[in-house]
């Protein structure tokens, strides 16, 4: 083997771990990020919540999931470059919470890891994918039922009648019904870019 193809293989070998490495810190730093916008979205989101669950009950509720969530997203989205949604495992807006082919595995990759035991509180999952139009990063974060989101998630018995009428007015086709605490609702799903 010649002295220059044994320097060309060192540099290519290099090369190659040195763009490895580059591209790992690229995905950390990545994760690191969407863990951080999904956080602060989340909380965001649970401020508007909460304080319409205090201002007017479930009715008022039923407003930041149709108006101000699809918002947020919106912001951030437009802020970060990134598509932010929420997704479901039954869609209530089926304009907005329809998981793609990706989401929907990862969200039977989330029931089943719940199924193993595994809390939904934590749960998240990344990876980098091929799509036709390139390469993404995608991120997802578990949502998890709590017994606040029964007044509109909950069954027939959990759901006031006046909450019932906003949600078959606005819904028609809702399915995001007759959920229980701990069940997996849905997720936070971020996609980047590469």
């Amino acid at each position: 083997m010649s002295n220059f193809y044994k320097f060309f293989l060192g540099i290519t070998i290099f090369g190659l771990l040195f763009s490895t490495s580059l591209y790992a810190g690229d995905i950390e730093e990545r994760k690191k990020a969407a863990v951080k916008t999904t956080k602060e979205f989340v909380k965001t989101l649970g401020g508007h919540m909460k304080g319409a669950m205090k201002e007017g009950g479930p009715t008022n509720a039923v407003k930041v999931c149709s108006e101000i969530a699809p918002q947020l997203t919106g912001d951030i989205s437009r802020k970060t470059g990134w598509k932010v949604t929420r997704v479901g495992t039954r869609v209530r807006n089926s304009m907005l919470g329809t998981p793609d082919a990706w989401e929907q595995k990862v969200l039977a990759q989330f029931e089943a890891r719940k199924t193993k035991g595994e809390a939904l509180k934590k749960m998240a999952f990344s990876e980098v994918v091929e799509e036709p139009n390139g390469k993404y990063f995608r991120f997802m974060k578990a949502i998890p039922v709590q017994r606040a989101c029964l007044q509109c998630h909950g069954s027939k018995k959990d759901v006031l009648p006046e909450v019932e009428m906003i949600l078959e007015e606005q819904y028609p086709h809702d399915r995001a019904r007759n959920y229980k605490v701990g069940d997996l609702r849905g997720a936070v799903s971020i996609k980047q870019p590469m």
